[in-house]
């Protein structure tokens, strides 16, 4: 381990400026002087207002990028420290994870070098501790379930056998799926007892497989004797997720047996709620290995999920290669002082990169189609674009000025230009390489928070705009996105995005999918306009958000606070009038990647809201238990 040379150190206080200020202290622990250095942070408490500054001069930003200068002349000897002052802040910070992610200083000789942070301190204020997430809990009936079953009548025993396997005379097809949970399981819980075994045992109890012809595709049954288990299903995934019930009551009864029991006779009849049940992951703020992404939907299968909507790109970075555009991998991925990107969210010193190759998209799309899980890609388009367009110039209106829009984020000039004629080339391209890739029956195509103004400042934006009658942004956008539908629907594939897709006159609705994510109200808007809806709210379904208003609480605060019991309780169902409810197609959790820079903040983060998500996605709402699911919640898998 190398020994910290720098360190920066940072405080928020409430007053000093409309949203508070920052204070940042740079120490000095290298044993050399200091001089002639700049300092960068990044952080998504943003400034705004460049003059207000104390003791630093305000040099550039991009988005979360910020670049001062030390007042001229100044030298830190070994052991001094220099504090500055900022307050054009564009938000108050309200968590200790809203000051600076990573920094770095760039020394006289234009050297690069690594300068530590830690998470921001409260100053002026009560810097509270979080609350517990879960309480105690209280146990109905002793079974470990996640999610809960829709129906459940069965009487716990006072032992549990050693293994559970098929039956003689089962078919291959039935083994082979007993073998692939058992690898599942092994997977997710390496120092477990296994489960099942494929050879008989003595000790253990047989299953005993048959197809229900009155069952869905997803449904099963289960009924205990001492003698046997009885699996009826109707489709593999079914199957499977009659052997996941099974391989989680035993492992409960064997590693908790003073809290839960496996049944000793009775039956569980169970389906699920909605067909929809997903996961998103942002891979583009930070990049997450193949072999995390596998984990990942190993997890969702262990909660009986079924679509993992993976948001392959992004401003920050574009993760999937296109082998016709091959800077989109080069150019497009890489972060650093100086790279074609600039540090982002974590970044410092070092250049980061990342992308998933056509190799190992297919062998995750290959491992979880085996597990019955549905992997819908995202290109985000037209906006959240500036990867893109970095690594493809040609594919901007060079005459359009420079920042002549922002998005929310802060990036400049972001979305793809609809009049643009190579960027309908290009997407063509891109399409017909993920169709090979992806068997979805659905490509996300984003869609969401394209800055208003947008192109206003193109000429060729412009242009088009009066030749077609198009007046705003969000009119031009509808011409690009009903192109972009056109693209899809010629490949054989249905169109999902963010709920924006809607505005400025939308696209078609017939095999369209739209995600509400602003608030749940937009998903009743939608229906009522046509869509089918996913409904996945920031309010309860984000699982960046911070799980408490302590300061303490790591997480985002754009949608106020989702305590596990909130998002656990919520009913995306909510105020749907009966005639749209059909228009509502599932519920899906968001894993945003901005607060995820370590392995411990995605745990807490994601534990134990995407599993209540997945009981909300499953359980009929009668047969929630928010203190049956506390209890439970703690036999999670993590990342």
């Amino acid at each position: 381990m190398q020994p910290v040379s720098y360190r920066l150190e940072s405080a928020w206080q409430p007053d000093g400026g409309p949203n508070g200020r920052f204070t940042f202290s740079l120490f000095n622990l290298s044993g050399r002087v200091l001089s002639g250095f700049r300092l960068v942070y990044t952080s998504l408490t943003r400034v705004i207002d460049p003059a207000a500054c104390e003791d630093a001069v305000f040099l550039r930003r991009n988005a979360n990028f910020h670049e001062f200068a030390p007042p001229e002349g100044l030298t830190l000897q070994p052991g001094e420290s220099w504090t500055f002052v900022v307050s054009g802040l564009h938000r108050q910070a309200k968590h200790c994870t809203d000051g600076a992610k990573s920094a770095y200083l760039t020394l006289s000789d234009g050297k690069h070098v690594p300068v530590a942070v830690s998470d921001l301190r409260l100053e002026g204020a009560t810097s509270e501790p979080p609350p517990a997430r879960l309480p105690v809990g209280r146990l109905d009936l002793p079974f470990a379930l996640q999610p809960w079953p829709a129906k459940i009548d069965a009487v716990a025993g006072e032992g549990f056998p050693v293994v559970l396997y098929p039956a003689p005379g089962s078919s291959p097809e039935d083994v082979e799926a007993v073998s692939n949970v058992l690898a599942l399981f092994h997977r997710l819980f390496a120092a477990g007892h296994a489960p099942f075994s494929l050879a008989p045992s003595g000790q253990g109890v047989p299953i005993i497989f048959a197809k229900g012809a009155d069952l869905a595709p997803e449904a099963y049954r289960l009924a205990f004797s001492p003698r046997d288990i009885r699996l009826d299903y109707g489709a593999a995934a079914g199957r499977q997720y009659g052997l996941t019930t099974l391989a989680q009551l035993l492992d409960g009864a064997r590693n908790h047996a003073g809290k839960f029991r496996f049944p000793a006779s009775g039956t569980i009849a169970d389906r699920p709620r909605y067909d929809w049940r997903g996961c998103h992951l942002d891979v583009s703020r930070q990049f997450y290995p193949a072999a995390d992404v596998l984990r990942l939907i190993d997890i969702l299968a262990w909660f009986k999920l079924n679509i993992f909507h993976w948001h392959l790109t992004d401003d920050e970075a574009w993760r999937l290669e296109i082998k016709a555009y091959p800077t989109l991998t080069t150019l497009g991925v890489l972060r650093g002082p100086d790279e074609p990107l600039l540090p982002q969210l974590g970044n410092g010193a070092e250049p980061a990169g990342g992308f998933y190759s056509q190799k190992e998209v297919k062998a995750i799309v290959a491992h979880a189609a085996a597990l019955n899980v549905e992997v819908v890609p995202e290109i985000d388009i037209p906006g959240h674009s500036t990867a893109a367009l970095v690594a493809l110039p040609e594919l901007a209106d060079g005459q359009e000025a420079p920042e002549s829009y922002h998005s929310v984020q802060g990036y400049p000039n972001n979305a793809l230009n609809p009049a643009v004629l190579l960027t309908y080339e290009f997407l063509e391209k891109v399409f017909d390489e993920m169709v090979e890739l992806f068997p979805s029956r659905y490509i996300h195509i984003g869609g969401d928070e394209v800055a208003n103004g947008s192109w206003l400042a193109s000429p060729l934006a412009r242009r088009l705009m009066e030749e077609e009658g198009i007046s705003g942004t969000f009119a031009l956008q509808s011409y690009f996105l009903t192109k972009v539908k056109q693209m899809l629907t010629a490949r054989g594939r249905k169109l999902a995005g963010w709920n924006e897709v809607a505005h400025g006159g939308g696209v078609g609705t017939e095999d369209t999918l739209l995600m509400a994510w602003e608030n749940p109200k937009v998903g009743i808007e939608l229906a009522r306009e046509g869509y089918d809806v996913v409904m996945t709210p920031g309010q309860a379904y984000y699982l960046d958000m911070a799980q408490a208003e302590a300061w303490q609480e790591p997480g985002a605060s754009w949608a106020g606070t989702a305590t596990p019991a909130h998002t656990y309780g919520y009913e995306a169902e909510g105020e749907f009038p009966e005639e749209l409810k059909s228009r509502m197609k599932g519920v899906q959790a968001c894993i945003w990647s901005e607060h995820f820079l370590s392995r411990g903040y995605f745990n807490r983060l994601v534990f134990p809201r995407l599993p209540a998500i997945a009981e909300a996605a499953w359980t009929p709402k009668a047969e929630k238990d928010w203190l049956r699911f506390a209890a439970i919640a703690p036999l999670s898998p993590t990342l």
